[in-house]
Formats: C-alpha cells, structure tokens, sequence
C-alpha cells in the first residue's frame, strides 16, 4: 500500500512539473504578429467607355495610411479628398494619370499630401506625371488634354477639380506656429501645416502638369493648382507647370521650399502668389497670364507677394525670384507686394503687358490714409529703403507689349505709400523710390538678356502649345 501511495505522489509531482514547465514555455514563446491595418482607403477598379474609347481606371477614396503606389498602366480617379497621413509615401510613377472627379467648395476632389507624409511623384521629360480632370479624355500613355487651354475654340476650362496640396513642418510666420491650410475645414487635422523644422522634407514632386484645377469656398479660402504649407526645403519641386486654375497657379505659405523650372499659364487670379514669410527661391519660372475674360481667364498679377502674419518675432524672411519671365496678355499688374512684404526680384524678364500696369508697393491700411498714424510694421517702402525689398537687374519690354503700350522705367515701380500723410512726410521717400533708385537698377529694353531659359521646358504640355516661343526666345 505504502508503495503505491508513492507511486501515486511521483504521479502527481510529475504531472505538476509538466504544468510548470509547460507555463514557462508560453512565457517565453514569441507573441502572435500585430494584424495589418485596415486600409481607410478605397480603391474600386472599373472600366469606361467614352465616344468609342475605353478608359481603365482606378477610383480612389479616403486616407492612405499605409505606402502605396500609383502605376502608369490605369488612371486614377481622385474621388473627394484623398489624403497620405503622417508617416506614408505615395509614390506616383513616371508617365502615370491622376483626374480628380467634379465637386464643388469643401467636397472638390484634392490630393492632400499631409505634414510627415511624402510624396514621391517623380515624372521624366519623357513620360511626365499628369493631374487633370476626370472631364478630360486623355487616356493611358497620353499627354495632351482634350479640354480648352487658351480659349481659341470656346471657353476655356478650368476649376473643374481642386488640386494637388503639399504640407509640412517648416517655419511659417502666421497668427501661430501651425494653422489650418486654406480649402481644406478645420475639422480635418491633415490640414494643419508648419513648424519649427527648416529642411523637412515632403518628398519630390518633379516633371508633373496639373491642369484645370482651383476651387473657392470663401473670400480667401481657395484651392489652386499647387499649394504648398510650411513645406521645407528638403522637398523637391522642379519641373512643374500649373495650367489653367480658376485661382492661383502656385500659392506657398511660409516654409523654406525652394521651386524650380516651373510655368504658370492661364491663372484666373495671380501666377505666383506667396505668403506668410515663405523665404525659399524661385529660378527659371515662366507666366503667361490668361487670354482675357472674353475667353474664361482673366489674370491679375504675374505675382502677388504676401508679407508675414502677426508679429513674427525676429529678422524679415525674404524670399527670392531669379530669371523669371513673365507673358503678360491681360494681366493686371507686372506684380503687387502687400503687408509688409521683403522679396528680391532679380534678372527677370517682364513682357506683353497691358497699358497702366506697374510694379505695386501696396501701403499698410494704417499707413496710409489713417491721419499719418503709423503702424507697428514699417511699410513696403520703408523696405525697399532698407534692402529688404529688392529689385535688380530686371528688364520690361516696352515694345512688345499688348495693344502696343509703352512706357518709361520712371512709371514702373508705383510706391503706393501717401507720404504727405505719414508723419514725418514721407513725399520725397516715395519719389527717390520711383524715379531714382528704381530705375538705377532695372531697365526697359527692346531685346531680352535676362529671363528664364525655357529650353529645358520643352516636355511640358505649355511648350507642345507653341506658347513658349515668341517673346521668350
């Protein structure tokens, strides 16, 4: 009996080692992997036939939260705004066609690239990136648009889709270190853009052409072809043209971006525009202003520039134009610099303009106007005295302009600051301003030597309109 009962023991002692053992182990054991993500995207692949020719395409809606790419063997229909969240990279492959769907204000179909996301769209001269509208029928392996570009055969197109947005977290002089991006509700974070990082890098956005772009769902709340927030100077962005927006061509707030080889044609409001602080440069860009609001475009200025927002707290950004030229056709203004704003505007060409337009140094509404009370911030004159605003080496055409006009290099800068009433009177500043520094630095002529090189833009579709050679050759 005895030894049946220590039979039983070591039975049971053993059984409860195994137990112990066996507990260890699953301590030890490698934990199950995460599952993937759930996608909050959507992408729904359909075929379409439109006047006898089949389209294969991908709709795509929602928010990539994981890398993704677009292939150049479907077009790819922006359904509402499609979002790359923080941490993804959308890469776009070269000859690839992106067409944003029909929507109107808050709903117009957008690619928002958000603030620690990256793109890398990187077209070749070859195969260019295409963003246009799902209204236009260029198909797979295509280049040319089907819609109307200049007005010669009926309206033109534009504001049929929102636009490409790019975001990031480089400084910007705004009313706070981050803020919501225009065109995009404040309900959406994505929207947010700035920072405190310089070089942030958005990713490469080279050799694309977006087309038929630009929405407006208030006063000052526009999307136009390419808008680019807080974005930094370790993104890329060369070789693009913006082609027939209902706003802008290219709006940058803030950030340290630098731009390059880029067209604006046909904007209905400005070519380039710029804003809180940006202090990046722009070389070798190209404006053609839009045809005339008897065709659909009806251009302001080749460009408006922006000062800072609120008090920015140190030293003046100034951001920098180089060999640029600018068609005007009906444009406005050559270009127009409000709120404080230091630029240097330096060997461009300026060509094709109306008669009456000028150079604009808008005055600040309390320095002008107000009973000679000054604000805080000194006025655009008071920076061209400073060397903040700078205007050196450009040249304006006065013999190859629209209807004929012409004029003198004393009637171009137009210093908009009423010194007789400022105090001191500051009449004798605006007009050394005009008639004696302006045109010490700058020059009207009849045959171009500054300007951009437009030999490198012949693969955009600008240049296959022929648009890129009388008066910039």
């Amino acid at each position: 009996m005895k030894k049946f009962e220590k039979q039983l023991l070591s039975l049971f002692l053993a059984a409860a080692l195994l137990f112990i053992a066996s507990a260890c182990g699953d301590d030890d054991a490698t934990p199950a992997p995460d599952p993937d993500p759930v996608d909050t995207f959507t992408i729904t692949s359909f075929d379409e036939t439109r006047s006898g020719v089949e389209f294969k395409q991908n709709r795509i809606s929602g928010v990539f939260n994981r890398d993704y790419t677009l292939t150049n063997d479907v077009a790819w229909l922006l359904d509402g705004r499609v979002v790359v969240t923080e941490g993804v990279t959308l890469t776009i492959e070269p000859g690839t066609i992106v067409k944003g769907e029909a929507g109107q204000g808050a709903l117009a179909s957008v690619l928002l690239i958000a603030r620690g996301a990256e793109i890398q769209a990187n077209g070749t001269a070859a195969n260019p990136i295409v963003f246009t509208s799902y209204l236009d029928d260029i198909n797979v392996g295509e280049f040319a648009s089907t819609l109307e570009v200049d007005g010669n055969n009926g309206p033109a197109d534009l504001g049929l889709w929102g636009g490409v947005l790019i975001l990031g977290n480089a400084p910007i002089f705004a009313d706070a270190a981050e803020v919501q991006i225009e065109g995009i509700p404040s309900s959406v974070t994505e929207g947010l853009y700035g920072g405190s990082d310089a070089t942030d890098n958005s990713g490469s956005f080279t050799y694309c052409s977006i087309r038929f772009t630009g929405q407006q769902l208030g006063p000052g709340n526009e999307l136009q072809g390419l808008t680019l927030g807080g974005v930094g100077s370790g993104t890329t962005v060369n070789h693009v043209e913006s082609i027939n927006s209902a706003d802008d061509g290219v709006e940058i707030f803030g950030g340290t971006v630098n731009i390059s080889n880029f067209i604006v044609l046909n904007p209905d409001d400005d070519g380039f525009d710029t804003d809180q602080g940006w202090s990046g440069t722009a070389t070798n860009i190209v404006y053609i202003g839009g045809t005339g609001t008897a065709n659909g475009i009806g251009s302001d200025h080749g460009f408006e520039l922006d000062g800072p927002e609120g008090d920015t707290g140190g030293t003046a950004q100034i951001g920098k134009f180089r060999n640029a030229s600018l068609w005007g056709r009906s444009a406005t203004d050559f270009a127009d610099l409000r709120d404080g704003a230091t630029y240097d505007i330096q060997d461009s060409y300026f060509f094709g303009f109306t008669a009456g337009v000028d150079l604009e140094l808008d005055a600040d509404g309390s320095d002008d106007g107000n009973g000679g009370v000054l604000s805080d911030d000194p006025t655009i004159s008071d920076n061209y005295v400073a060397g903040t605003v700078i205007f050196t080496g450009n040249e304006f055409n006065q013999n190859d302009n629209a209807g004929g006009a012409t004029f003198s290099i004393n009637s171009i800068l137009n210093d908009k600051l009423n010194g007789s009433l400022t105090t001191p009177d500051r009449t004798a500043q605006v007009t050394n301003n005009e008639t004696v520094v302006f045109p010490a630095a700058n020059n009207v002529v009849t045959t171009r030597t500054k300007g951009a090189d437009v030999s490198v833009l012949s693969w955009s579709y600008t240049a296959t309109l022929n648009l890129l050679v009388a008066g910039f050759n």
